[in-house]
């Protein structure tokens, strides 16, 4: 399996996502791979679930679904996250977040 497969893999109910958030950056963004998850920046704190909320809006809007198809199954308190984007493969979740990744 190669490691784009390790990061994003289909469920039942769409695409799981593992991502590595970096809060408190000038501008939210994905800026590539870290270990076995997406990097992404978010403009946006740690406090009061602010950077969880800009990295939904920014997960939502660049796979092209309802923020509430975005749910953090996993790690809300910490950096590393699991992510699932309901109604969307992860071939879809993979073109539109890791375009130039191979």
């Amino acid at each position: 399996m190669n490691f784009r497969c390790a990061i994003v893999q289909d469920s039942k109910i769409g695409a799981v996502l593992k991502v590595h958030v970096q809060p408190n950056a000038t501008r939210t963004e994905c800026v590539g791979i870290h270990g076995d998850a997406l990097k992404v920046r978010v403009a946006a704190r740690p406090l009061d679930g602010a950077a969880n909320d800009a990295l939904i809006r920014f997960i939502a809007v660049r796979c092209g679904v309802p923020q509430a198809s975005v749910v953090i199954q996993a790690g809300a308190e910490g950096r590393r996250k699991r992510l699932c984007v309901k109604g969307v493969t992860a071939e879809t979740v993979r073109a539109r977040l890791m375009p130039n990744s191979s």
